[in-house]
């Protein structure tokens, strides 16, 4: 049987533009572009498991305007199971990016539909969700659904994926049950600024830490396994067995528009053909690497037929006692 991914959250239009530098407060600059292609961090997410190989379905929403072809267009080309995509009244959910001359963005997420994702539409994929080996959810819908596809994944035996971005109120519990949580650096200090509440956000963080640190101290609040994005440096990953950093190859980067995504669409494909996870991130880190090299997000993400970048320098990824990794 195919291993099967299910995405659980946003659709969007992006609307990317190229400026040399991001402007400053009241600042008009000019840009170049101004392309709409498709985005969202759920579509991104089924986008690359589904490039990676995996037999992919996708719940989320999109709107009745005409950025609904565009948002999903990709999606249809690649295959993904949109069975559970569903249309309501308004606008299909607007990303403006802008990118300037290093590479970096800069984002404005407009939700439009993904706010009217519900429970109901959770429980309408039920039977889906059911055939799936791992399960994605992000922070760019509701609580609500998120809490309630977390625990309907956990009554299937689903294994499920939670990419923590943004970072949202939710109970531990919910935390706890991602296996692994997917988050950057200045997420996972929200979260562990929140974590002895039980509900998050509590104050935002100051600064980011290191980030095998942070992939340890989140899996020692109960959180199954955690990885701790970490851009050009690679990821962290941890669990109770230990962490481990895996470098990124080095890549002339162009734009990193979801570069995040395609990690864990990449994540979620490997760990669905049964990979471990320190092979799963190394697969995720060099698919995110490979990403970064082209423009915008989905149209960079690489299928099986691409040659991945390598880091030459990389070893074997045993996962190691945090004391060893750190001294």
């Amino acid at each position: 049987m195919s291993p099967h991914v299910g995405v659980i959250g946003s659709i969007n239009a992006d609307l990317s533009v190229g400026v040399e530098r991001h402007p400053r407060p009241g600042e008009t600059i000019l840009g170049t572009g101004g392309q709409l292609s498709p985005g969202g961090k759920g579509g991104n997410q089924a986008l690359a498991a589904a490039r990676q190989g995996a037999e992919t379905m996708m719940i989320g929403a999109i709107g009745s305007d005409s950025h609904a072809d565009a948002a999903t267009r990709l999606l249809r080309e690649a295959g993904v199971n949109l069975d559970h995509v569903v249309t309501v009244p308004g606008p299909t959910g607007l990303a403006i990016v802008a990118v300037d001359a290093d590479g970096e963005n800069n984002i404005i997420v407009v939700p439009g539909a993904n706010a009217r994702l519900t429970p109901d539409h959770i429980k309408a994929a039920h039977e889906a969700l059911g055939t799936c080996t791992v399960a994605v959810i992000q922070g760019e819908i509701p609580t609500e659904t998120i809490i309630f596809a977390s625990a309907t994944l956990e009554r299937l035996g689903v294994r499920q994926i939670l990419n923590l971005a943004p970072v949202l109120s939710l109970p531990m519990s919910v935390l706890k049950r991602s296996d692994p949580l997917v988050v950057n650096e200045h997420e996972a200090a929200q979260i562990l600024a929140a974590a002895h509440t039980g509900v998050l956000p509590f104050t935002p963080a100051e600064g980011t830490g290191h980030g095998p640190k942070l992939a340890a101290a989140l899996v020692k609040t109960g959180i199954k396994s955690a990885i701790v994005t970490l851009g050009a440096a690679g990821a962290a990953l941890a669990t109770n067995q230990g962490v481990i950093q895996i470098e990124a190859p080095e890549v002339e980067a162009t734009d990193t528009t979801g570069a995040g995504d395609a990690f864990v669409g990449a994540l979620a494909a490997a760990v669905a053909h049964g990979a471990d996870l320190p092979t799963a991130c190394n697969q995720a880190v060099r698919v995110a690497a490979f990403s970064v090299q082209g423009h915008g997000a989905q149209n960079s993400y690489p299928t099986t037929n691409d040659t991945l970048p390598t880091n030459l320098a990389a070893g074997p990824h045993d996962l190691r006692p945090a004391e060893a990794r750190w001294s």
